[in-house]
């Protein structure tokens, strides 16, 4: 049995410009190729995918799935692995919610909080060492002393005024407006001022986290939920915007 790349993207929750971008970078190949061009996955992709997947959300970038993929040829051993982690992290998520019930229950009949129960699950700093890697630890450090530092209305203006400029990207593609146009690179420009929030972003960091939203599907599905392309566009116009600015 075989599926289509719709039909994979569908039932994986993912895009079919994602599962291109796996087989360009020769993670996930098609099964076949039919006459029309389009991609077809067996069960052996199917499960490949799902490891990839997994992989994703354990935060490894692609070169690191590439390793690991390379690595443990070994399939069931390998979601023998996987298998345990999930198993790991529905362990956490449940302690969280019982932190939560325990934290609701306290707080409607007056009673003492412990700070062992209210945090019981919970890690605040679990890209802190993907950031560290990319940018420095420096870079972490300011980063999560700044969010800390927000109250819960400073951290939803920040996240809404990042989904807004994504939109507005979004509305440029649809537009059909270039990357080096007036209005583009005031998009831009707004992208890089947000980044000024906390850090002092120079031409090479702009240029790299551009290629990043490409690079990076969890970051190229945050702004292709808007349109697909949508990443593309804004890459292109942070390199632009880096090179004419910074």
């Amino acid at each position: 049995m075989e599926w289509s790349i719709q039909e994979i993207a569908r039932k994986a929750g993912t895009t079919s410009r994602t599962l291109r971008h796996y087989g360009e970078r020769g993670l996930l190949e098609p099964s076949r190729i039919g006459a029309n061009g389009y991609r077809y996955y067996d069960q052996a992709a199917l499960v490949r995918l799902q490891r990839i997947l997994l992989l994703r959300e354990l935060g490894l970038s692609l070169p690191a799935i590439a390793e690991v993929l390379e690595g443990q040829r070994d399939t069931p051993a390998a979601l023998r692995t996987h298998l345990l982690l999930l198993e790991q992290e529905r362990e956490r998520i449940g302690r969280q919610i019982e932190a939560v019930r325990t934290t609701l229950h306290k707080t409607e009949n007056g009673e003492e909080l412990m700070a062992e129960e209210v945090f019981d699950g919970f890690d605040h700093t679990r890209y802190e060492e993907e950031v560290t890697e990319r940018w420095g630890r420096d870079a972490y450090e300011k980063g999560d002393r700044w969010w800390r530092s927000l109250d819960a209305a400073g951290k939803k203006a920040f996240m809404d005024e990042q989904a807004d400029i994504a939109r507005a990207f979004a509305q440029a593609l649809k537009d059909g407006l270039p990357a080096d146009s007036d209005e583009v690179q005031a998009i831009a420009g707004r992208q890089v001022a947000w980044l000024s929030t906390t850090t002092t972003p120079s031409r090479e960091y702009v240029i790299g986290l551009g290629r990043m939203y490409v690079d990076d599907p969890r970051f190229t599905e945050n702004y292709d939920k808007h349109g697909e392309g949508t990443a593309v566009l804004v890459r292109d116009a942070m390199e632009i915007y880096a090179e004419r600015n910074l």
